[in-house]
């Protein structure tokens, strides 16, 4: 009597609980699609993670070293008397050349004259996999011929702006740690000999490419100089400009000397004997859930989808 009173005021709860029931009993009698359809995923997921190559990563732990702001900060005492001879300075707080590069690294501009021409197109664009045994990569036949190092002839040679796009969403990725300043630049690759080379290669490439943009803009001034003071006859505004040159010689002997002009190494890249990529385990054990997932959903639709028939 109790039963049937509690029954008739919580019929919900009794239906829930032969829904419940009767889901239990469905995924019981689905257990083998159950286990053969997680069981085909997780071997394909097994078959596809062996067939990926394996992925290295090379860092570079960057300081910026600023000599150009240096440099302009000390000119700047020599600002009011520069503007007396109609000579304009750089403003200390122009910015400086590392913040300008990290912008200009991922730039087309960067890419295709300062490091397209330097690196090996295939490997870039048409890598299979690498042989660690002998150092040697294997290269897609549909995309490049190694054997008569040539393109394949189905293959449209792939432009400045689509290789750029590979190489910037594919291979490079640059980190700044704002508290430290310390930048970290990394670059992926199947083999990682090259992925060290590409490495060393941007870092010096931005060096050279703010140093001899620095040191042209300072032959030039002091090319400008040599004609003002040869010009004037007042001593006062040669005094000035005599000053004015001996700091643009400084800084040029500078930037002769310094080969770290932008970005100094405080860990150089290296050649990494562990990979960084692919995950194996990870796409194995996902690839294992969503099998599962997908066999209860074929179960759940099958034994729902007959029971409709069926009434």
């Amino acid at each position: 009597m109790m039963q049937e009173n509690y029954n008739e005021r919580h019929p919900n709860d009794f239906d829930d609980a032969i829904d419940l029931q009767e889901l239990f009993h469905a995924l019981i009698q689905g257990k083998y699609i159950i286990i053969s359809v997680t069981a085909f995923v997780s071997i394909l997921a097994v078959i596809y993670s062996l067939l990926l190559p394996n992925i290295y990563e090379s860092k570079a732990l960057l300081v910026p070293v600023d000599s150009s702001s240096s440099i302009s900060t000390a000119l700047q005492s020599y600002s009011g008397l520069a503007g007396l001879a109609g000579i304009n300075l750089p403003s200390a707080g122009a910015e400086s050349n590392s913040a300008k590069a990290l912008t200009k690294i991922r730039t087309l501009s960067f890419y295709e004259k300062n490091i397209l021409p330097f690196i090996f197109l295939p490997d870039l664009v048409a890598v299979n996999s690498w042989n660690s045994t002998t150092n040697s990569l294997a290269y897609e036949e549909s995309i490049y011929n190694k054997t008569s190092n040539t393109w394949a002839k189905d293959y449209d040679y792939p432009s400045v702006q689509q290789s750029f796009q590979v190489f910037n969403e594919g291979h490079i990725t640059i980190t700044e740690d704002k508290i430290s300043s310390f930048i970290t630049l990394s670059i992926k690759h199947q083999s990682p000999y090259i992925a060290k080379e590409w490495a060393e290669l941007i870092i010096n490439q931005v060096n050279t490419f703010y140093r001899q943009k620095d040191k042209l803009e300072s032959q030039k001034a002091i090319s400008f100089l040599n004609e003002q003071i040869a010009m004037t006859s007042l001593s006062e505004i040669k005094q000035v400009i005599a000053q004015l040159l001996q700091q643009e010689t400084q800084k040029l002997t500078l930037i002769e000397a310094n080969q770290s002009y932008v970005f100094d190494y405080i860990d150089p890249p290296a050649v990494m004997e562990l990979k960084s990529g692919p995950s194996r385990a990870i796409i194995c054990i996902l690839s294992a859930l969503f099998g599962g997932i997908l066999s209860i959903a074929i179960v759940l639709i099958r034994h729902y989808g007959l029971r409709k028939k069926a009434s």
